[in-house]
């Protein structure tokens, strides 16, 4: 399940809205919003995003973290590291070949570190 496919459950079982109803409204398949949801299918467009948003009827803070997860929902996403460092390729074949063995405890622990990095490094 991706991020964006999280909150948008979460957001259902709170109105205690099903898949097929959401579907319904949107005009789209219940097939393609479990995949949505599951991370089946890539990244939503940003018309899929704004439709959501509009459909729960959310404001502000929720919207933008809604489109903010969506960014981060690619299930599929592909790192080029030609050009970079070799620590740079080192890193992403790394976390490649360990992701699928980590903790959640641990998956944490990494997005703050690369948060705390990235702020250090001004990006």
């Amino acid at each position: 399940m991706t991020p964006f496919g999280a909150k948008v459950r979460e957001l259902r079982a709170k109105q205690n809205i099903t898949l097929k109803e959401m579907a319904e409204a949107l005009s789209v398949s219940s097939a393609y919003m479990s995949a949505l949801e599951h991370g089946k299918r890539g990244t939503p467009t940003w018309y899929m995003v704004q439709r959501i948003i509009t459909y729960f009827n959310v404001i502000w803070d929720e919207a933008e973290e809604l489109q903010r997860l969506a960014e981060l929902s690619n299930p599929k996403i592909t790192i080029d590291t030609g050009g970079l460092t070799p620590r740079a390729t080192e890193l992403t074949n790394m976390l490649a070949s360990k992701i699928n063995g980590l903790s959640e405890e641990s998956l944490e622990h990494l997005i703050h570190q690369l948060r705390v990095v990235s702020s250090r490094d001004n990006i």
